[in-house]
Formats: structure tokens, C-alpha cells, sequence
């Protein structure tokens, strides 16, 4: 099924930003690159991602723009699962 809802631009900006970023870690760049894939596509968040998404965002150990990314990825995720 085609996701309707797209990545808004600064959300995009953001995880390209991440994606270069060689600090950035390992999950956020994960929470980037699935972001990018949904700014211009019909892609979905897959369950998995959604998932790591959901534990992201309740966890506190991730920083606010991890959190941001993942809140994203979250709000793309197929609301029948």
C-alpha cells in the first residue's frame, strides 16, 4: 500500500544533514535514511522500523533530533498494524 503522507522538507533537511553528519549515530542515521526514502515516495515504514522508532522515542537516552527522525518515521508507519 503507497504511503500518502510524505517527509515534510525540513524534516528531509535534517536527516540529510544527519546522514553527513560522521558523528551522528548509527540509529539516527537509520531514522534518516528512512525518512528520506518517504520524502518523495509512496515507501511506508516498515514494521521492524516502526518498532525501533517506538523505543527510540520512549527511551531517553537518544538525543532530540534522534527523537525528532524517529517521531517522523513513526507518523508514516501503516496505522492497521
Amino acid at each position: 500500500m503507497a504511503n500518502s503522507k510524505k517527509t515534510s522538507s525540513d524534516v528531509a533537511k535534517q536527516a540529510a544533514a544527519t546522514l553527513r553528519d560522521p558523528n551522528a549515530s548509527a540509529i539516527a542515521k537509520s531514522f534518516a535514511g528512512s525518512a528520506l526514502a518517504q520524502a518523495s515516495t509512496g515507501k511506508q515504514t516498515s514494521a521492524a522500523m516502526e518498532a525501533k522508532a517506538s523505543k527510540a522515542l520512549q527511551s531517553e537516552k537518544y538525543s532530540d533530533d534522534t527523537k525528532s527522525l524517529a517521531g517522523s518515521v513513526l507518523s508514516q508507519s501503516d496505522k492497521n498494524r
